[in-house]
């Protein structure tokens, strides 16, 4: 198992392909993710010890209460972060999209606090806890970066949330298709199993099905393949004002 220091680097689980190690300056999500702020020499320190790597569809790449060894920066995909509640219930507390990190939790607690769960095929770049303390000491950029992160995702965090949980079966999925627009084209929607959405939402996978067929139906939304994954935006105001 490769090390940094004396932290060991998460074992490849079945559902992952190591992809090989990462060159983080030349890297198209550079932009929108973790090392926006930092400059070519503080790459230096990080490239050969960040692993990319791919995970199927419903593999785990951590789990809540685990030993946390590395955080994660999102390239391509979406994954959903999961919490047990305390009667036992599985609750979707947010759903990560390229340019997002997972795990930042963990450089305070050592533990991460929610399942990470890939929806759809993910890469991802997985980098050492040490490496990122390391940096932290080094290159003051980074851990402001860190700091405002970490902050950002716990307001996100409340805004999902609150923004998808009241209102009405449409008012809630339409929030949660305007939160879904593309990263890079913002009038495309890339959603995932009904049974999900319905979950993170407090619907059921039908009442879900039903109004994004609606939402079709209308001409807010067109279909951009047969499996109900892709759509394009046609009316933004009318799902605004939905």
């Amino acid at each position: 198992m490769r090390t940094f220091g004396d932290s060991p680097l998460i074992p490849n689980k079945r559902e992952s392909t190591w992809m090989g190690t990462s060159d983080c300056l030349t890297c198209g999500m550079r932009r929108l993710g973790l090392f926006a702020d930092l400059i070519p020499d503080d790459f230096s320190l990080i490239h050969a010890l960040v692993d990319n790597m791919k995970f199927a569809p419903g593999a785990t790449l951590f789990q809540e209460g685990d030993d946390a060894h590395g955080i994660f920066t999102l390239r391509t995909g979406v994954i959903k972060l999961v919490r047990t509640t305390a009667d036992g219930r599985q609750r979707i507390v947010r759903v990560l999209r390229p340019g997002d990190v997972a795990g930042l939790e963990a450089l305070a607690r050592g533990r991460y606090s929610a399942d990470a769960v890939a929806l759809t095929e993910v890469s991802v770049c997985r980098i050492p806890l040490a490496v990122i303390r390391g940096l932290q000491q080094q290159s003051p950029r980074l851990n402001h970066r860190l700091t405002e992160k970490w902050s950002c995702a716990l307001q996100e965090a409340d805004d999902w949330l609150v923004d998808i949980n009241y209102g009405t079966a449409r008012r809630r999925v339409s929030n949660f298709v305007l939160k879904m627009q593309g990263v890079v084209e913002a009038q495309t929607v890339s959603l995932f199993a009904r049974e999900d959405m319905g979950t993170m939402m407090d619907l059921k996978m039908e009442t879900v099905s039903r109004q994004i067929n609606a939402l079709v139906r209308e001409g807010t939304l067109k279909p951009l393949d047969k499996h109900g994954r892709f759509y394009r935006i046609l009316n933004l105001q009318q799902l605004q004002t939905h």
